[in-house]
């Protein structure tokens, strides 16, 4: 089987600036707007032609053998017992640790950390990614932001005005050289995690990174990067699993099924249990900065009432 990874990261650091969006300056009043000019993308390169044949078999293979599943696992019992588990593991666990020697692949235990103010997700294309692909990755992407809202209670919609989460949908090329527009954003994107983006191996399709204040364990801001060579369904996978990652869920776990939260691709859309798992998380009841041994009580409860059954 052709397994692929995808990388979850999340850096603390100092209190963030609010952001504006990046709009351009009012036409004159004396003279009509210019009229927009669709640009059409420039032709891919080899290394772009070269990845997009890649994904695309990565895909076949992984449909082939039963994977990147579109239902949301009814089939699978949710027991809360098991609920109560794969929360903790996903939530109050990280995927990688960051030290001196840069990002390396380490779980680690990780305070419970959320969104306190509403989600406002931008999204940016490379100019590789052609008009229609935008419109129809932008309707998808909202479509999904409003499920995230309904789920969790939280407001998370998409807008370009003062945006916190930004997702950048791009090419070999065009990610390789999205250090500047990074650093740009001025939201305190730490050097190693330019160069997790830059330098992304080819068995990573898709990423996000998520920035809090040092002592808060909220999320001030948070950025994803989805190859613009992914086929559709591997393309959509990125955007419900990245997406949802940036909301407070960072690590994976082998054991949770069905989820999207695992490293497997057995599901390649957001599942019953993954909306159990956003909604504990934005529980009232839990508060950010608590520890796993801190939350336990309180998840197994809520797991209790949300599958109504001990086990």
């Amino acid at each position: 089987m052709v397994r692929v990874k995808r990388v979850h990261l999340m850096m603390a650091g100092a209190a963030m600036l609010a952001l504006s969006g990046c709009m351009g300056a009012p036409a004159p009043t004396s003279a009509p707007p210019a009229p927009v000019v669709a640009l059409a993308p420039p032709p891919p390169t080899p290394k772009s032609v070269a990845a997009t044949a890649y994904y695309a078999q990565i895909q076949q293979v992984l449909l082939r053998e039963g994977m990147l599943r579109t239902d949301p696992g009814s089939d699978i019992p949710i027991r809360a017992e098991r609920l109560t588990e794969n929360f903790l593991k996903i939530a109050l666990f990280q995927e990688f640790s960051r030290g001196r020697g840069g990002i390396t692949r380490e779980e680690t235990a990780s305070p419970l950390t959320r969104w306190r103010d509403p989600v406002r997700v931008a999204v940016r294309f490379g100019p590789s990614v052609p008009a229609e692909k935008q419109a129809t990755d932008r309707a998808r992407i909202a479509s999904y932001l409003a499920r995230l809202s309904q789920v969790t209670g939280h407001p998370i919609g998409l807008t370009d005005v003062a945006p916190n989460f930004w997702v950048y949908i791009v090419s070999e090329d065009e990610r390789e050289a999205l250090g500047p527009e990074l650093a740009s954003l001025r939201i305190g994107i730490a050097p190693d995690v330019i160069q997790a983006v830059t330098r992304m191996s080819p068995t990573t399709y898709c990423n996000v990174f998520a920035i809090s204040g040092a002592e808060s364990h909220l999320h001030r801001h948070a950025v994803a990067v989805i190859r613009a060579e992914n086929p559709d369904l591997l393309r959509l996978s990125c955007f419900h699993e990245e997406i949802a990652q940036g909301l407070g869920l960072p690590n994976d776990s082998p054991r949770a099924r069905p989820s999207i939260f695992n490293d497997d691709e057995e599901f390649a859309l957001l599942t019953d249990q993954d909306e159990l798992m956003l909604r504990i998380l934005y529980s009232p009841e839990l508060r950010p900065g608590m520890t796993a041994a801190e939350a336990r009580p309180i998840v197994e409860s809520l797991a209790r009432r949300l599958v109504g059954g001990e086990s």
